[in-house]
């Protein structure tokens, strides 16, 4: 007759205890999938018996976290429900799933209604899949630009007609229309970029906002591979710069004899005090090879020459006498010849020189927060100090050359003396002087200024020009309101005609607020304009202008962001992981590339979203 021993509430006190250890066995395997996700590693193994030693990631990670904690071993792997183990490859698909979707959720939120450009590229994966990543950029509530990784999809073919179907059906997957679209990034492929049509006109049929920009980190790598391909000398050059890194870093053997010879040059320069040491400096070095596709390679592969010079020499010299290998002994010889010269080493610094200066630029232009009006500024200051190289630099770039030469026992010509490095039958009266400094200096530096002017044609254009006068760099010295309204009327979906006519008046309140106030007088940018609005408030005092610097900060850069998914699909997808399917390939790029937002996700919404996808065995009880 007691209450406490009747059959009910002993069935409702083990209906509870069951409900909490099934919550403690869910939130394990929702753990450990979440820590793989974020770290991009693999969750199973080639043999996942219970006999096996091997067994995959998910479970020796469970099994870890089990060891150490008693409440959890008791309800996991062997000591589970045999029906009920959570474990197997479609419940830890189903849990990263719920993951990649609750942290879209997150993007999505921090979105809002905000209006927002998109950056799109295609690469193959390991498995030779065609995969579109999609980045949408915009302006968060602080004033600040993110880009944010929405999803990866594969694509049966790269027709324009296709990636349109597959970025649509993507934004309606998430609420998104194109109607809210206010520029659009790529790599400039002709399927993308096309003027008749490219994705770029397909979409801007549907929405005349959406603005074009052609990826500014890649107008400059062509303008390098351009100045390489069309100046005879700087073509020739790289040739023999590959050729150097191909036989020094043809195998394993050379490349570590290129590391001692390294380490011993380093080691006697330290002994004579010609170098400092400390933490971080006189790192190992190597010969990375330059690439057409490759953002600043080539900068890198010269750095490394010039810095290796004599341990490459070393290199040589062993393949030069040693090497069993007739072919190999003759091409380390012919390197050798060409190297040892002062054309090579002129070469080399002038085009390090050169490249220092659009490096720069390269790094600039590939963050994330980077904005279009500071775009402009900073192509103009590459092409500024590129001219300023070219009126002064070249005392200080023939002495560099001159020291590099005498460290290295290469002969100096006299440069009064006819340059005699032309064929008979091209003999001029050329002097040596006239030579390295008109055909080589002037030419290669008009080269690359005048290439600059070309492939960067989108700063003179009407809208940018209007973009750059909300500048509020030197207090707000480029402000002119009839551009700025002309911005906004390049928008009509955005400014009627009475928001217009209020945007006259509102500016020139904005102008005269902002100047007086000290707190706008050290901005640099519009990016810093725009949180310092947000910051004072100043946003909801002048929501037009407002509006206007948002609609310039979401104008795309570049699109290093999606080079960067395509970075870490190539590390999550490899080729020990190649038979991973299209959506759990997103879903682990969506945790491991925003991993930032991810972590904001708690994982009781993980575990809810997991229960309510279909029926499952077990119930989970409230959280209490």
């Amino acid at each position: 007759m007691s209450e406490r021993r009747s059959i009910e509430t002993i069935m409702v006190r083990q209906s509870v205890n069951e409900g909490m250890d099934y919550r403690v066995q869910l939130g394990a395997s929702v753990h450990v999938s979440r820590f793989l996700a974020k770290q991009g590693l693999a969750f199973r193994g080639h043999d996942e018996s219970e006999s096996s030693h091997r067994k995959g990631n998910f479970l020796n990670l469970l099994r870890y976290t089990g060891d150490r904690n008693p409440q959890i071993d008791k309800v996991i792997l062997e000591n589970a429900t045999k029906n009920r183990k959570l474990t197997c490859s479609d419940t830890q698909k189903e849990i990263v799933n719920c993951a990649a979707e609750e942290t879209i959720l997150e993007i999505l939120a921090e979105l809002g209604n905000e209006l927002f450009s998109v950056l799109i590229d295609e690469s193959r994966d390991v498995s030779v899949k065609e995969q579109m990543a999609i980045v949408i950029r915009f302006v968060n509530k602080k004033g600040s630009v993110v880009e944010r990784f929405l999803g990866i999809v594969h694509v049966p073919d790269t027709r324009a007609v296709s990636l349109k179907e597959a970025l649509q059906g993507l934004f309606v997957k998430n609420g998104l229309t194109l109607s809210r679209l206010r520029g659009q990034g790529y790599d400039g492929a002709s399927n993308m970029s096309g003027e008749f049509n490219g994705l770029k006109t397909l979409i801007m049929k549907e929405n005349g906002s959406a603005y074009y920009v052609h990826c500014w980190a890649h107008q400059l790598q062509l303008t390098l591979v351009h100045v390489a391909k069309h100046h005879h000398k700087i073509g020739l050059f790289f040739q023999i710069i590959s050729q150097v890194v191909n036989v020094v870093s043809a195998s394993c053997k050379r490349r570590d004899q290129l590391r001692e010879k390294q380490r011993i040059e380093i080691l006697e320069s330290i002994s004579n005090l010609e170098i400092k040491t400390g933490s971080g400096l006189n790192q190992e070095m190597g010969l990375a090879r330059p690439s057409n596709t490759r953002w600043s390679s080539h900068f890198k592969t010269l750095n490394g020459v010039i810095t290796l010079f004599s341990a490459t020499i070393g290199v040589l010299e062993e393949i030069e006498n040693d090497a069993l290998i007739l072919e190999q002994r003759v091409e380390a010889t012919g390197i050798l010849f060409h190297i040892q010269t002062f054309d090579f080493a002129f070469n080399c610094h002038l085009m390090r020189a050169s490249l220092l200066i659009t490096h720069d630029l390269s790094q600039a232009l590939q963050r994330k927060e980077q904005d279009m009006v500071n775009a402009m500024r900073l192509v103009k200051f590459a092409k500024v100090r590129l001219q300023g190289m070219r009126d002064g630099g070249w005392e200080s770039l023939f002495k560099e050359v001159c020291v590099f030469c005498v460290k290295h026992d290469i002969d100096i010509p006299n440069m009064e003396d006819k340059y005699a490095g032309k064929p008979k039958r091209q003999t001029t009266n050329t002097t040596n002087l006239h030579y390295y400094r008109v055909e080589l200096f002037y030419t290669v530096i008009d080269m690359q200024l005048q290439e600059l002017n070309d492939r960067f044609t989108e700063s003179s254009t009407e809208l940018l020009i209007c973009m750059s006068c909300l500048d509020p760099s030197n207090s707000f010295s480029s402000f002119n309101k009839d551009r700025l309204v002309q911005l906004a009327r390049f928008y009509p979906s955005d400014f009627n005609q009475y928001e217009l006519a209020v945007l006259d008046g509102q500016l020139e309140n904005y102008r005269m607020d902002l100047r007086s106030d000290d707190d706008f007088k050290e901005l640099k940018g519009i990016v810093e304009l725009s949180q310092k609005m947000v910051e004072k408030r100043r946003h909801n005092v002048y929501p037009l202008v407002y509006k206007l610097v948002k609609l310039a900060l979401i104008l795309p850069v570049a699109t290093a962001s999606v080079e960067r998914v395509f970075s870490a699909m190539n590390y999550v997808k490899n080729r020990v992981r190649n038979s991973m399917g299209d959506q759990f390939l997103n879903d682990c790029l969506v945790t491991y590339v925003e991993s930032e937002l991810f972590d904001e996700v708690v994982d009781e919404r993980i575990m809810q979203r997991w229960q309510n996808m279909s029926n499952r065995r077990g119930k989970l009880p409230p959280l209490t």
